[in-house]
């Protein structure tokens, strides 16, 4: 799920994820998340490719690998990121 609390809307949102299951990494995949409307919640769906979902123990945000609203791209938005999970998977950044 993901939220913009602020007025922007992005056209490029792409995360740069690395999946960690009891403490080694299991998969490392880029995410386009975009569009994101302003002030909206969405969900994005995604498949992480023959890792069953009980063997996910960590997801982490590594970075913004590209990040752009109607003023052009813009930098640092891994920044603009808050995460937060509500399973026992932990998200983080």
């Amino acid at each position: 799920m993901i939220a913009n609390p602020g007025t922007d809307a992005f056209s490029a949102f792409t995360l740069d994820l690395v999946i960690f299951d009891s403490g080694t990494i299991a998969r490392r995949l880029a995410i386009e998340l975009a569009q994101i409307r302003p002030v909206k919640t969405s969900v994005k769906v995604f498949d992480i490719a023959q890792t069953a979902c009980g063997a996910i123990g960590n997801i982490l945000v590594n970075d913004v690998m590209h990040c752009k609203d109607a003023s052009g791209d813009v930098g640092d938005c891994v920044d603009r990121i808050s995460t937060s999970s509500k399973l026992s998977v932990t998200l983080s950044k």
